[in-house]
């Protein structure tokens, strides 16, 4: 089974529903048959770090919301998280364009490394609030999940998988995704939003109930009409 999920390393819901989604591979018997792709998506492609901003005034900025407002919407969020196991530390957060990021982790995906960096960026924004548009940064975590410094320098300095970061976001608007995280099961079946784990598990096992059902031949043959064939004991007509 193939899970492709299109998130960003900035997007709250995103980390939530991949956790979601763990729990519920977890759960599921046929875990070890899944294959799960990480697909390049971005909120904002003209974000940008503002040193001395804190990002309760970033994103107050941005939206036009009261900073009290942004607070309390980013503790709800905090306590989101929380129920899956994770620890959103928006005091100290820093916005951050995600284009150069996203690149890398294309990198870490070529060398099979595509799941843990981006575990790691993850991690790194919501957690360790570190500025994951940063060079040096993104060097740092890559070295981190075993890609060498080498290798993440030439991609940053030379602007490699550019085009693919773009393909994947042009996909995105090909089929439709209006917002991140967005699953897509088999190029089948979609699930939009950092959906509860039961909402997963009840999908992994459509899906692969589906996949692995025997066909069921359906016989086409017109009513009342004459047929020719043969078999072992030989050819006639009826």
């Amino acid at each position: 089974m193939k899970i492709e999920v299109w998130s960003d390393f900035v997007c709250p819901f995103c980390y939530i529903g991949k956790r979601r989604l763990e729990n519920a591979m977890n759960d599921f018997s046929n875990r070890d048959a899944i294959t799960v792709e990480y697909k390049s998506y971005q909120l904002d492609p003209t974000a940008e770090y503002v040193p001395g901003e804190s990002f309760y005034e970033t994103f107050s900025n941005k939206k036009g919301m009261p900073i009290d407002q942004v607070k309390a919407m980013n503790q709800q969020l905090k306590q989101q998280a929380e129920e899956v196991g994770l620890d959103y530390n928006f005091d100290d957060m820093k916005h951050a364009n995600t284009f150069d990021a996203h690149r890398v982790a294309k990198l870490a995906a070529e060398q099979g490394k595509g799941k843990e960096m981006t575990e790691r960026l993850l991690y790194a924004y919501f957690t360790e609030s570190k500025l994951i548009s940063d060079h040096a940064t993104l060097v740092e975590l890559a070295e981190e999940v075993g890609l060498s410094k080498e290798d993440v320098e030439h991609v940053l300095t030379e602007n490699n998988y550019t085009k693919a970061v773009q393909a994947d976001i042009d996909i995105a608007q090909q089929i439709g995704v209006q917002g991140v995280p967005f699953f897509v099961f088999n190029e089948k079946y979609a699930v939009s939003g950092a959906q509860p784990p039961e909402v997963f598990s009840e999908v992994l096992e459509k899906v692969w109930e589906e996949e692995n059902e025997k066909p069921v031949l359906q016989s086409l043959d017109p009513k009342k009409s004459k047929t020719s064939y043969c078999t072992d004991e030989g050819c006639e007509t009826k």
